[in-house]
């Protein structure tokens, strides 16, 4: 099944990178705690930082397959869950970003951890757990994974169907422990969020690890990251209604391509169906033919 995919919505294997830079910070929270905010503001202290949605914003698919076979080697692979990933292999999504944070984050966080041993760790918080539900819920689940759009577009679009195989059929399910998105994030998101959050406690010396929220601002940060407080309010971004937009602003980018593709499909299969009516057709006297044919001699005495 997956040769299939590669054969028809294949792109060819992305280029590897050479890092120029060293991978400082880490953001290992879950989606829907702050990640956007985070990542404005760590720009703002001068920092490369790479966010979930650069990954689907990416000018073609290449880096999208790249990250879903990673995802699969993780959650589908190796019978003893013997998974190694290496820094080049997240470099090449990467780039030169000396900040990681959201979707890589959440994915690969004990092999981003692995890859990057010498980067601080900020596990990004939302102390209302269930404020932070009902946000992944509308956002994920009935915002992208129960849309229809999304998924007509994802037969028609590369890029659009390497994003929803890395995220709603084998990311999402994987990270939260079921066989579909909907399912996983309805019935399991809570203690998910809190053994990933645990895992991190854990695997993390204190003395390198922050747990932060947005409501805790610039403060805290700047002083975990030795940088200085900036003269402006901390950013708040990327709410329910700002993600809708984000989301609609990358399905009218591949929208032009879906409706040239669907168009072409629609036409050669209507030509195919055309060709077969015409053959059948043409051939039913023939056949009419040889059945009265055969029926004459079974009446021969």
């Amino acid at each position: 099944m997956y040769a299939l995919q590669r054969l028809v919505y294949g792109f060819p294997e992305p280029a590897p990178h050479k890092r120029s830079k060293p991978v400082e910070v880490l953001c290992l929270g879950l989606p829907r705690t702050g990640t956007e905010s985070l990542s404005v503001a760590l720009r703002t202290l001068g920092l490369q930082t790479y966010h979930g949605w650069d990954l689907a914003f990416e000018p073609d698919g290449s880096k999208l397959q790249h990250c879903t076979e990673l995802v699969r080697r993780k959650y589908n692979g190796a019978r003893d869950g013997d998974v190694q990933i290496t820094s080049a292999e997240f470099d090449i999504l990467v780039g030169d970003s000396q900040a990681v944070v959201d979707s890589l984050c959440i994915l690969f966080a004990p092999e981003l951890l692995a890859a990057y041993p010498d980067a601080k760790v900020v596990l990004n918080l939302r102390p209302d757990m269930d404020a932070w539900y009902r946000s992944i819920n509308k956002t994920i689940v009935q915002g992208v994974d129960q849309s229809w759009t999304v998924w007509a577009m994802q037969w028609f679009s590369p890029e659009i169907h390497w994003l929803c195989s890395l995220y709603l059929r084998d990311g999402y399910p994987g990270i939260f422990h079921s066989t579909t998105t909907k399912d996983g994030i309805e019935r399991n998101a809570k203690w998910v969020y809190r053994d990933h959050c645990n895992m991190v406690r854990g695997m993390v010396p204190k003395d390198n690890l922050l747990e932060w929220s947005v409501e805790d601002g610039w403060e805290p940060l700047c002083k975990f990251l030795g940088k200085p407080v900036p003269d402006e309010p901390f950013p708040r971004t990327n709410t329910p209604g700002s993600y809708t937009e984000r989301a609609n602003e990358l399905l009218k980018k591949h929208f032009l391509r879906c409706l040239r593709n669907f168009t072409l499909t629609a036409v050669t299969l209507g030509g195919i169906t055309s060709a077969i009516v015409m053959w059948w057709q043409g051939r039913i006297p023939e056949i009419r033919r040889l059945h009265d044919l055969l029926g004459g001699f079974t009446n021969i005495k």
